[in-house]
């Protein structure tokens, strides 16, 4: 499970160690958005270079391809394929629906792990069948700037509440990692760690980013503190010596959705 997913340019190759080293739980070589037209054929060679020569390393790291319905989008799978390189992930920019999903996962026949950007309309009222195409081996990123831009809003946290809401309740049915926009102000940490409680507290699994120094405060948020762990595993055993049955722990009543939590505290303490 991703709690920090760290955006770098594919046309900066300088910068592609530096990201890996960050501390990110992926990288995801940008050949879209941070790429300028001219730059398009560079940034691919360059990051199918990186990804077939890289040494192992202790991140995942992905790409995120043009669209497939774009001469550049069909190139960058057309490179991977034609390449040795093995990317931990895809991702699919400005998917309409489940269909732009199927369609990479059936070009790379298997290559890589299956991303979305949730950042249309079209997406967003067709999130469940498109985290459902996920599932638990792969995952869905907000997309908020070309969401807002698309919809006529800010990108406000009240604006944008609401696709983040229904982002979190379609893809929890089928495991689908969810990781929200990245904050835009990078100088502003404190910022970030505020809204990101939000983000975690609302439901998402992590958070996407766009520089090296957002990586720590994120990290810092979704990891589970000593103590979150040591309650969760008390209302574990409380149940259990309790044959499972409803009870007061701490004074605080016990049954099957506060286990639940407490399992996910568990199990995100185990992921990182």
């Amino acid at each position: 499970m991703y709690r920090s997913f760290l955006f770098v340019p594919g046309d900066r190759p300088e910068r592609f160690d530096k990201a890996a080293g960050s501390g990110a739980d992926a990288v995801c070589i940008d050949l879209e958005d941070a790429v300028s037209p001219r730059n398009k054929a560079a940034a691919r060679e360059a990051a199918i270079s990186y990804l077939v020569g890289a040494p192992k390393a202790a991140v995942d790291i992905g790409v995120r391809v043009n669209a497939l319905n774009t001469a550049d989008g069909l190139r960058d799978v057309l490179a991977l394929l034609e390449s040795a390189a093995s990317p931990a992930f895809a991702l699919a920019p400005k998917v309409g629906g489940r269909a732009d999903v199927d369609q990479l996962r059936a070009l790379l026949a298997g290559r890589a792990a299956i991303w979305a950007l949730m950042e249309t309309p079209q997406a967003l009222t067709g999130a469940g069948a498109l985290c459902e195409s996920l599932g638990e081996t792969g995952g869905v990123v907000f997309g908020g700037a070309d969401l807002s831009a698309a919809l006529g809003s800010d990108m406000s946290w009240d604006s944008l509440y609401f696709a983040r809401a229904s982002l979190v309740a379609a893809a929890a049915p089928f495991g689908c990692q969810t990781l929200d926009v990245p904050f835009l102000d990078v100088r502003d940490l404190e910022g970030l760690k505020s809204e990101t409680h939000r983000v975690k507290a609302l439901g998402f699994t992590g958070r996407s980013c766009i520089h090296p120094d957002q990586v720590a405060p994120i990290n810092e948020v979704f990891t589970p503190s000593r103590e979150d762990v040591e309650k969760a595993q008390a209302i574990i055993d409380a149940y259990d010596a309790n044959d499972g049955r409803v009870l007061l722990h701490e004074g605080r009543l016990v049954e099957k959705p506060v286990l639940a939590a407490a399992r996910r505290t568990l199990a995100r303490r185990r992921a990182v």
